[in-house]
């Protein structure tokens, strides 16, 4: 085995942090760069008034509405490690572009608010990671506000998640008196003090827990909970299994506040520590280990416009196997030739810097590539397909026209583009009418349809809402079946049939009626 590939691809660690909504996901993410030295200050994605927005966060819609809209690729050397940070949209519209991402990453950082305990979102963003073994590193964030119980927030994550969980960190206090956290391992305290707004390192006090000072540095009620937390914690918890944790059947738990950076850099070295170097891909052949010889990669995400100034399209794809080398030619299965990797950036949100070499686990952004779609397989030697990304059915649905005829290339070359990033699911009428049907898995997407139309083709578009609930893709054999019911039939850009539906009454009536016609709710890419 190659030593060099063995080392390189040793260091690698590929994460997503995937939480509900407001749970404080980009700041984490800020606070992540900040203790790895990728940054100097913190800005938090809601910092609109200053100007210092998140460097996660490089949409000018992203600015405007302080949420995240587009996943990011944040890369960062740490520690020996080559950090390669996913931060995927937390809003719950983007939640398909999240899909995409996890297929990409080898482990996620679960976020909760300390406070709310598991949310919807999360509870759905888990079940993808479920499905696909991935190990989940949990931190319950915001206990520098009023928060439940810790052992009723570790109960939670078995009650409503079926997974079974052991704390790392044990906090001590909670909301104003959140003084810092215990550490279960070396039974360490870490003492925080607070900086303004979080924008800097914490400065940290570690003292042993039996240390005598301890009652003295803190208040004592606050001393004598931890004291009977960490007695009941003895041998009523699930003992660490790494092997457990790696098959994701085990979730470690870290307390702290992101905002006030309590705890983040402890769960920061705990993750890359205790998180999977890159992991055997799964190929039609079987399994691909990362340091198989043979280079391998999956296009996972396609972004336009990165670069106002260039028009840019960048693919992201994901290193699995072998060596990266700038200049490199490959083979492109779907369009059945070689194509030569000749412009490709390691990424840190909009910035990027030209990549010579890369290994498996990192994610290079290949500028202008516009030969490439989300699902694209590259490889050497013998021929390589992985397992596709699937796409899910939308749940939202509107006609899109341009404001004026005049801008109708406009605007199909800008709808194009974004169905390719896989902001909407463009879907033709198969009646012989113009307008396309614009899909979403949810309704803020359509906003981000019209105001990036406007802002980067100039071209204003008008939606009408459609009175459909759920899109079902079917065989095309199934047609005549559909246009005798006088179903609203379309085909996608793959060319799949696609049928809508007006409600679940109407979709559980067809599948009753027609129990021969497989309706799927996901297309493969």
């Amino acid at each position: 085995m190659d030593p060099v590939l063995e080392r390189e691809v040793g260091r690698r660690r590929t994460f997503a942090i995937i939480s509900h909504p407001d749970a404080g996901k980009t700041t984490l993410t800020e606070k992540f760069l900040l203790y790895g030295g990728a940054i100097e200050t913190a800005g938090t994605v809601k910092a609109r008034r200053t100007g210092n927005f998140a460097r996660s966060d490089w949409m000018k819609l992203e600015q405007e509405r302080g949420i995240s809209i587009t996943s990011t690729v944040l890369v960062f050397e740490y520690r020996g490690y080559r950090v390669n940070l996913l931060d995927t949209p937390g809003h719950q519209d983007f939640s398909e572009d999240t899909y995409r991402v996890l297929s990409a990453v080898d482990s996620a950082v679960m976020l909760l608010d300390a406070g709310r305990g598991v949310q919807a979102q999360t509870e759905k963003l888990f079940e993808v990671c479920a499905a696909r073994g991935v190990p989940i590193f949990t931190f319950m964030n915001k206990m520098d506000r009023p928060a439940k119980e810790p052992l009723d927030l570790c109960d939670e994550l078995e009650k409503v998640l079926g997974i079974a969980s052991t704390p790392v960190t044990w906090p001590i206090g909670n909301g104003p008196s959140f003084e810092g956290v215990v550490d279960l391992r070396t039974k360490k305290v870490h003492l925080f003090e607070r900086v303004r707004k979080g924008a800097s390192v914490a400065g940290l006090t570690v003292i042993d827990v039996d240390d005598p000072r301890l009652p003295e540095i803190i208040e004592r009620p606050l001393y004598e909970q931890m004291r009977l937390d960490l007695e009941l914690l003895d041998g009523g918890m699930p003992a660490w299994d790494r092997e457990k944790v790696l098959a994701g059947k085990l979730t470690p738990v870290f307390f702290g506040s992101a905002m006030t950076n309590f705890g983040v850099e402890l769960f920061l070295d705990s993750v890359l520590e205790e998180a999977p170097k890159p992991r055997p891909r799964m190929t039609e052949k079987g399994p691909l280990e990362p340091t198989d010889p043979r280079f391998s990669g999956f296009v996972f995400k396609i972004q336009a416009n990165m670069n106002r100034a260039h028009r840019d399209r960048v693919a992201f794809l994901r290193i699995c196997s072998g060596k990266f080398e700038r200049g490199m030619a490959v083979k492109h299965p779907r369009l059945g030739r070689e194509v030569r990797l000749s412009h490709p950036n390691a990424l840190f949100g909009q910035e990027r810097v030209t990549l010579d070499e890369g290994f498996a686990g990192d994610v290079v952004g290949l500028v202008n590539s516009d030969i490439f779609v989300i699902g694209d397989t590259v490889h050497t030697g013998p021929e390589t397909k992985f397992e596709g990304i699937p796409r899910f059915s939308p749940e939202h649905f509107a006609s899109a026209a341009p404001d004026s005829p005049a801008k109708q290339k406009s605007f199909r070359k800008g709808l194009d583009a974004l169905a390719a990033e896989g902001v909407v699911q463009i879907l033709n009428p198969r009646d012989g009418r113009r307008e396309p049907v614009l899909a979403a898995v949810g309704p803020l997407q359509f906003e981000v349809v019209t105001a990036r139309m406007l802002d980067e083709y100039d071209t204003p578009v008008r939606l009408e809402k459609l009175p459909y609930i759920a899109a079902r893709w079917v065989e095309k054999k199934d047609v005549p079946t559909l246009e005798m019911r006088e179903m609203k039939i379309l085909d996608d850009v793959a060319g799949n049939v696609v049928t809508l539906f007006r409600s679940e009454w109407e979709l559980r009536y067809f599948q009753e009626t027609y129990p021969s016609i497989v309706l799927k709710s996901t297309s493969g890419l």
